[in-house]
């Protein structure tokens, strides 16, 4: 067996030689891009992990697999097992070996394993893969749709102000326009010159969310996470969270220790209120007390009263699991819910702006019968 894994890892080791460094970049590069392809490639793992195959003879199960027996040895997730199959035979523990292919999250809840029972440690690290993924398209869904309608209504509005209006007023050109017929003209003249501005607003708003909402901190952030998206982003990194700490803790690291490694894989959202709280657990406070004492109400109110009476049973590992898990299930129906509320705040806006502006041409005609007339 000794001589059969040798001559595996020489295998995995000509594989690695006959590739240019811009192929492996390549790969490393599409390899960390695509989470579906390694999560496949884990859970195949932790098969063969429970079936008692050693992780070397396992790496060399999946590489003939993913190579068809070595005919498209140049396929990313393949180069990835041989480098990852080089490495273990360097001495490098399965964690290292995925430096540059996958986060260091993932790194990190595999290092819990490496030394322990990495089986059960892809098995957590695939169930927070799945609860995280389980949670985005719902929030993706709850903003995209309102999103869409938001911007379709814009375009209604430049429609009807730059084809119908111009007409109607050239129809009547000494008119004197009153009410709504008013509004819709000067609407009308403003989109002609500024429909730039108009089309971009949404677009712009929506990347300045984007690109602060994983930095903006301080009071006025702890005030602004009741509102969404920002609610749901915070539902989002506090489920993120509290999956990944229950998978470390019950991989048997201390909570200070867990906060700590998950801290420095974290924006500045999210470390916030990791340090908010250590101070806090640094003073012998439990993880409950901790979170209820930063007063962040982070990862969410309930919970934080749930963790402090969790925190102090015998039992707390299992117990946090559980409480991560149905707080997923139930975040997830949270979600659609919200998700079916914006979709009608934004069907009813739509709407609106359509029924305003059709009566508005209503009152142009009107209008345009009276000055005639």
């Amino acid at each position: 067996m000794v001589k059969k894994e040798e001559d595996k890892s020489g295998a995995f080791n000509k594989a690695m030689k006959s590739l240019n460094s811009l192929e492996v970049s390549f790969a490393k590069f599409r390899v960390g891009m695509s989470s579906k392809s390694r999560l496949k490639v884990y859970k195949k793992l932790a098969s063969l992990l429970r079936n008692r195959f050693s992780l070397m003879n396992s790496l060399d199960i999946l590489y003939d697999s993913v190579t068809d027996n070595g005919k498209h040895p140049n396929e990313p997730m393949a180069i990835a097992i041989a480098s990852w199959g080089k490495s273990l035979q360097n001495g490098y523990a399965f964690s290292d070996a995925l430096k540059g292919w996958a986060p260091s999250r993932e790194r990190l809840m595999l290092s819990v394993g490496d030394m322990s029972d990495l089986e059960s440690a892809l098995l957590n690290l695939i169930r927070v893969a799945e609860g995280t993924s389980k949670m985005l398209k719902p929030i993706i869904g709850a903003i995209a749709y309102p999103s869409f309608l938001l911007l379709m209504s814009v375009l209604v509005i430049y429609a009807i102000g730059a084809y119908m209006v111009p007409p109607m007023e050239e129809a009547a050109p000494n008119a004197r326009w009153s009410g709504t017929a008013k509004n819709l003209v000067d609407i009308s003249h403003w989109i002609q010159k500024n429909w730039l501005l108009a089309f971009s607003f949404f677009p712009a708003v929506f990347l300045v969310i984007y690109a602060t909402i994983g930095i903006w901190t301080g009071p006025t952030r702890k005030v602004i996470d009741d509102c969404p998206p920002w609610s749901l982003y915070k539902m989002f990194m506090g489920i993120t969270w509290l999956l990944s700490l229950s998978a470390l803790i019950k991989g048997g690291v201390p909570i200070s220790v867990a906060m700590t490694s998950l801290r420095k894989d974290s924006n500045r959202y999210l470390r916030e209120r990791i340090d908010r709280a250590m101070d806090y657990i640094k003073n012998g406070d439990n993880l409950g007390q901790a979170l209820s004492k930063s007063k962040l109400n982070f990862p969410d109110k309930e919970i934080v009263a749930d963790l402090r009476i969790y925190a102090e049973l015998d039992n707390f590992e299992d117990a946090l699991d559980k409480l991560a898990n149905d707080w997923l299930d139930e975040s997830a129906e949270a979600v659609e819910a919200k998700a079916s509320i914006l979709n009608m705040v934004a069907m009813f806006a739509i709407s609106g702006i359509i029924a305003w502006a059709v009566f508005g041409v209503f009152e142009m005609q009107d209008q345009i019968t009276s000055a005639m007339g």
